[in-house]
């Protein structure tokens, strides 16, 4: 078999005829990742919506769209998809406001916990609204091209993942985090779990255990997990957001082995976030004796949103069968995580006392 790195899949393609885009919110994560996307996709965008009108005006005005003034006119907006950049409370609200047969994509998390994201589960299921959660991770180009290494046979059966954090993250860039009861799992390696499901499918179960650090507030800030795939795959996370002793020897990557190759995908943007570095794809191809570099054309930000954005366009036009990341899908993302607290929660198996003499 020839390994050829040119040939993997890195773009989603394109919608012939994309619908009219309508957000709701406009928050940091809008101007940051969603209308740069949309911009560069060539999606056209409707307007947005938020309850705060002065900032969802200043945000319009930045991107040079329209800024409704009523929730009504936002709704209003023939043919649209519904992009929902809100709090994880207020998804299913506005969700059962939707006009019914709607497409819509959800903001991750899908609720706060696994009783909202089965909340908004009911609200699609009796509305008739199509959605997909924002889980866009499954989406960067080096993770479609890891996604089409292994569905191409170059790794041959997946039989080890790790994915090892060891870094900074400057979690005082969101301070609405300060008070929230679950940060760790369910804001950052939601992203991780949502992507190995895509990757290995459903586990079996989980061990984990989330914790927070002694020098800030925020309730959890590092990881270890264990994803139980029976006796063949191996699947293990240690993620550590308080590695603040400089780059050296800082990390965030995975390490992928099959029974025939392997691979190791560095997320760059979560390194001096949120400035960054560069992502990496390496392949070590099956009947290969050297790795080699999969040269990438974008990064997870913004690109990964163009490409989320594409599939779901497509779906709605018909283009695509399948919608990745369907709110049906990402359902069991949530049940991941709620079952990784539960677990954290529970107390771990005791070991044996010394026999007293």
């Amino acid at each position: 078999m020839i390994f050829d790195p040119t040939s993997l899949r890195q773009w989603w393609p394109k919608p012939s005829k994309p619908r009219p885009i309508v957000i709701f919110g406009a928050g940091s994560i809008v101007g940051d990742a969603h209308l740069p996307a949309y911009k560069q996709g060539g999606f056209p965008v409707a307007g947005l919506y938020d309850p705060n009108a002065e900032k969802a005006a200043v945000l319009a005005a930045q991107w040079g769209i329209r800024a409704f003034a009523f929730e009504a006119e936002a709704l209003a907006v023939e043919g649209a998809i519904f992009d929902l950049a809100t709090p994880p409370a207020a998804h299913a609200t506005i969700l059962s406001k939707l006009p019914r047969g709607s497409f819509a994509l959800i903001q991750k998390p899908m609720g706060s916990d696994l009783t909202g994201a089965s909340e908004i589960l009911r609200v699609c299921r009796e509305r008739d609204i199509k959605a997909a959660v924002n889980f866009q991770l499954r989406f960067a180009p080096m993770m479609l091209a890891l996604y089409d290494a292994v569905n191409k046979g170059y790794l041959g059966d997946v039989v080890d993942f790790d994915a090892w954090l060891a870094l900074a993250t400057p979690w005082g860039l969101w301070p609405f985090l300060k008070d929230l009861p679950r940060i760790e799992i369910a804001m950052h390696s939601i992203h991780y779990l949502d992507f190995i499901r895509g990757l290995l499918g459903n586990p079996q179960g989980v061990h984990a255990k989330t914790i927070g650090h002694p020098n800030h507030d925020v309730a959890q800030t590092r990881t270890a997990a264990i994803l139980d795939y029976g006796d063949k795959v191996r699947c293990v996370l240690s993620v550590n957001h308080d590695h603040d002793f400089g780059r050296k020897f800082q990390a965030c990557e995975f390490r992928i082995a099959g029974t025939k190759g392997a691979a190791y995908v560095k997320l760059g943007v979560n390194l001096d976030y949120p400035r960054g570095e560069p992502d990496e794809l390496w392949i070590r191809p099956e009947g290969g004796s050297d790795w080699v570099e999969v040269k990438l054309e974008g990064a997870w930000f913004p690109d990964a949103f163009v490409n989320r954005m594409a599939n779901l366009q497509r779906f709605a036009s018909g283009e695509d069968q399948e919608l990745i990341g369907s709110v049906e899908d990402a359902w069991q993302t949530m049940a991941l995580v709620e079952a990784a607290y539960q677990s954290s929660a529970a107390p771990a198996t005791p070991i044996a006392e010394l026999p007293k003499a």
